[in-house]
């Protein structure tokens, strides 16, 4: 096996040693000492990947490591678990987006730990030494003590996460097709969004605009628009993070679409025949989905870092590891506190700009600079999509709603789309779904569940 990775960056005088597990034929240049700082950042997320471009012309030696071979982008994975989307419109491999960066290697591994006294990242093949570590691991599901729960109820943070709960989706129309059974029938064509944030608003209003155009027309022994999509959240409103006005006006669009939503609604109980409100009220349903809320990366513990409730690293201003000026943490693995003395959200323009902040950071130091101010999180708005022409859109005391909502929350998530050809594909799909009400990527791939 031969590699084109050359590891003179993994060595440096006294402090990382390369370890023998390296594979047969894994090409390496050691000569004792190092030239340039070894960069190494963990994950190709929003935040990982902005660190890296912002290094590619710094005096450094950068070895991005991430367990995919692609950049996802996110915020458009829920068109993909409701037929919207194929996989590869909104996924790009990181070493196509990477070529061009002479003194950056991509290394395709699972991360199992951090030693921070050695200054080595343990993944299952190797050990990788750093000069500065960035850590941009991202986050999971959280069941807040109720892991029991998932096998039920999927969330949504992997394509694998995506084209499951696709075909759990599409595989409830067939079954539904097929029962005679009129009890099961009603159960197979309920679906249950658990979680009122902007995951759970697209879900619940992509997933109700499925039923009602997209496959509208397909079956003959089932009404796909009879289908039931309700929400539920156990606050007081949907998406909490935006103002009262924009959360009713959200409501009331997802009701024009048929979506159910059920506010003041706590989960407590899920398992394959429905869900439990409160003590007493089940909801039967074949087909639930959790976008209630999501837990940091096993980062912490790696680590040996104070963290928060979430699993989220608390970090210093520049957004380094407290007692380790060389280690950073960024995205949603970070707990990182604003000058309001309030959290920096975990959404990915926030991770966008931790990446840029701290490769900056690192290039600074790297050339001799003065270290920058903090950082600051600058936030340019908020958008949540609702379904075909209707968005709620935050831009402080700026409140828009309904189509011209829709329009630039189009237009964002485009623009901010990685790489042309994704670009130019998601804007043709969104314009024949537009026109045809159809959506191209319903297939039900793998084996049925």
């Amino acid at each position: 096996m031969t590699t084109d990775i050359t590891v003179t960056n993994l060595v440096t005088t006294g402090r990382n040693e390369l370890m023998p597990e390296l594979p047969q034929g894994f090409a390496t240049s050691v000569t004792g000492t190092m030239e340039r700082p070894h960069v190494v950042i963990v994950g190709a997320g929003f935040g990982g990947l902005s660190a890296a471009l912002a290094l590619r012309h710094a005096p450094v030696e950068v070895t991005v490591i991430e367990r995919h071979n692609y950049h996802l982008f996110q915020p458009l994975l829920y068109q993909v678990a409701t037929a919207g989307l194929s996989p590869a419109q909104i996924a790009t491999p990181v070493r196509g987006l990477l070529r061009d960066h002479a003194h950056t290697a991509v290394l395709m591994e699972r991360v199992e730990g951090i030693d921070l006294a050695q200054r080595q990242v343990m993944t299952s093949h190797r050990r990788v030494g750093f000069d500065y570590l960035i850590v941009a691991t991202g986050a999971r599901h959280a069941y807040f003590g109720h892991d029991d729960w998932e096998p039920f109820a999927p969330g949504l943070k992997k394509v694998e996460d995506a084209t499951a709960i696709r075909r759990k989706v599409l595989t409830a129309f067939e079954r539904a097709e097929s029962s005679d059974d009129p009890e099961e029938r009603e159960r197979l064509l309920t679906f249950v969004v658990i979680g009122g944030g902007p995951t759970g608003v697209e879900l619940a209003g992509a997933i109700a605009e499925l039923a009602r155009t997209a496959l509208a027309r397909d079956f003959r022994r089932i009404d796909p628009s009879s289908a039931q999509v309700i929400l539920v959240e156990a606050a007081p409103r949907i998406l909490l993070a935006f103002p009262e006005s924009l959360s009713h006006k959200a409501e009331r669009q997802l009701s024009r679409l048929g979506v159910q939503v059920r506010t003041d609604a706590p989960v407590t109980a899920c398992d394959e025949a429905g869900v439990m409100i409160g003590e007493s009220e089940k909801i039967p349903s074949r087909t639930i989905l959790w976008a209630a809320g999501v837990a940091a990366s096993p980062a912490a513990r790696w680590l040996g870092a104070e963290h928060d409730r979430a699993g989220r690293v608390m970090v210093g201003p520049d957004l380094s590891l407290p007692g380790h000026p060389n280690v950073f943490v960024i995205g949603d693995t970070a707990l990182a506190i604003g000058p309001n003395g309030k959290p920096v959200p975990g959404v990915a323009p926030a991770a966008k700009q931790m990446g840029r902040y701290v490769g900056d950071l690192v290039r600074w130091r790297a050339t001799g600079r003065r270290t920058p101010p903090p950082f600051v999180y600058k936030n340019y708005g908020n958008l949540a999509t609702i379904g075909r022409k209707s968005a709620v859109a935050d831009f402080g005391r700026l409140h828009i709603s309904g189509y011209p909502a829709w329009l630039l929350w189009s237009l964002a998530h485009v623009y901010f789309l990685i790489g042309f050809r994704n670009r130019i594909g998601v804007m043709i799909d969104w314009a024949w779904s537009y026109v045809t009400f159809d959506r191209g990527a319903r297939l039900i791939t793998d084996q049925m569940p």
